[in-house]
């Protein structure tokens, strides 16, 4: 699909699958600073109190569809679910020839055939760089001989799984590759899948978890060695208010890559 030239034509229609924190605020986002370029034609998710709640934060009444439905109607769905889903919602997208953005890239480890299939249908998938910065810098690099990357992301207990909630000092909770981070912590690492996807799919990228009772936001730090440079970075996060399990930047990124799409100046890599 052409995504530039239906956008001269008519207001995008966007269908959202997940009405979590995420979901709501680009929902919100769509029905305010978005209204010229696009329309909320409806949201889906599996539990209905969540679907209650957004709709209720709405100006417009958006229904409720079922999945075949939402993406039917759509031209264009973002996928705020989970990682346990997104594989499954962008390739039901894809194959109804309807451009998705994927919010739970780590769902999408493994299953790089998605991406192939996207471009046999002329189907866009856009993966917002997330909760890091440096995926440009990245990109480019990837062109170039790429030596190592090392991801390293600081978290409070908070914002892991309940198991880990009795740590009282500086703890190396993991060390090791991206597929094995996700396998453990599904919900917290999909900074180290987008980094993976940005490279062109490195395998020699390792990832670091450390957790503490004094950290106050969710940090990553990434170092990549290349023939043509070396990057550093370092982000430090501040959780979005209604879940402190997700970073606001991460959502702040969705919202820049609709504003990208939008618009037909576009700066950055």
């Amino acid at each position: 699909m052409f995504l530039e030239f239906t956008l001269i034509m008519k207001k995008l229609k966007v269908g959202i699958v997940g009405c979590g924190a995420i979901g709501s605020i680009i929902a919100k986002t769509i029905e305010t600073k978005f209204a010229k370029n696009a329309r909320l034609i409806g949201i889906c998710d599996s539990n209905p109190d969540a679907i209650r709640k957004l709709q209720a934060k709405l100006r417009k009444n958006v229904p409720n569809l079922n999945l075949g439905s939402l993406i039917k109607k759509s031209d264009f769905i973002i996928e705020a679910a989970s990682a346990a889903v997104s594989a499954e919602i962008a390739k039901k997208a894809i194959s109804s020839d309807c451009d998705i953005l994927v919010m739970s890239v780590g769902g999408l480890l493994g299953k790089e055939k998605i991406f192939s299939y996207a471009r046999k249908k002329g189907v866009s998938v856009y993966l917002p760089s997330g909760a890091i910065c440096g995926l440009d810098g990245l990109k480019a690099l990837s062109l170039s001989n790429i030596k190592s990357i090392t991801l390293t992301t600081r978290k409070p207990p908070r914002s892991l799984p309940e198991r880990f909630s009795n740590i009282k000092k500086e703890t190396m909770i993991f060390k090791g590759s991206v597929k094995e981070a996700v396998k453990k912590f599904p919900k917290n690492i999909n900074v180290a899948v987008a980094l993976s996807l940005a490279a062109g799919g490195v395998k020699n990228i390792v990832v670091r978890i450390i957790a503490s009772p004094e950290y106050r936001r969710n940090m990553h730090e990434i170092e990549i060695i290349s023939s043509a440079g070396k990057i550093l970075t370092r982000t430090e996060n501040v959780p979005t208010p209604a879940n402190p399990k997700t970073s606001y930047l991460a959502v702040l990124s969705a919202i820049a890559t609709l504003k990208q799409i939008f618009n037909s100046v576009r700066v950055g890599t």
